[in-house]
């Protein structure tokens, strides 16, 4: 199946590099492109691509307002956005995953590891670049954004004990593999605990199940060492 792909830059020779770059794959099409936020809203609205390649600085309205209006819309439900900016930093990252992206890369990655994020994320697989480290990202993600009622551990209330595990798990940053060899099953029963997890939920994919994990404390982030 062919990934569709939306592109959101404010800069017109970055999205023509773009769209050169994801329309050599046989697997992918550009189907639209926009120049900032909103435009990127309207623009999915129209065509309904499977993932939006969205840019953060955008004048007008930038790229985590995009995020999050499109990820808010249930008419978008099935299109995931994936965060391409210059400034990797932490915020951005937390600002980007609580927003409803399913990934973040830096402008700085390689034509490959692009390509293959765009892979990761349509595959409904969260994706974070090695800067954004977990010990940083974590300290954002369990403090709800302003104006948002904070998570509770009763929201975790219709998963199993065994689904509970799993996303925790998957919330370290361990891999379906990684998680099948501690927990002694198959992928395959990773992945399907992973899902009903999101449908129960009500997450998106697999980032947003890392927020919901540490907004409900059903994870905490790592101790600092004291030097």
């Amino acid at each position: 199946m062919t990934i569709r792909v939306l592109l959101a830059d404010d800069q017109a020779l970055l999205r023509a590099t773009f769209r050169i770059l994801v329309d050599s794959c046989p697997d992918m099409e550009v189907v639209a492109e926009a120049a900032d936020g909103a435009e990127a809203v309207a623009q999915a609205r129209a065509h309904h691509p499977d993932i939006v390649l969205m840019d953060i600085r955008m004048p007008g309205t930038d790229g985590l307002a995009g995020t999050a209006t499109l990820c808010a819309g249930p008419d978008l439900s099935a299109t995931r956005v994936l965060v391409l900016t210059t400034f990797e930093t932490e915020e951005y990252v937390a600002q980007a995953l609580r927003a409803g992206a399913s990934g973040f890369l830096g402008k700085d990655v390689s034509a490959d590891a692009l390509l293959a994020g765009l892979r990761t994320v349509a595959a409904g697989e969260a994706l974070l670049t090695p800067a954004a480290t977990r010990a940083l990202i974590t300290r954002f993600l369990m403090t709800p954004a302003p104006g948002t009622a904070p998570a509770t551990p009763e929201r975790l209330a219709d998963l199993t004990s065994r689904e509970r595990e799993v996303m925790a798990l998957a919330a370290e940053g361990r891999s379906n593999t990684e998680i099948a060899g501690t927990l002694f099953l198959s992928p395959l029963t990773v992945r399907t605990h992973i899902h009903r997890a999101m449908s129960k939920l009500g997450a998106r994919d697999r980032a947003q199940l890392v927020v919901i994990a540490y907004q409900t404390a059903l994870v905490h982030p790592p101790r600092r060492r004291v030097l």
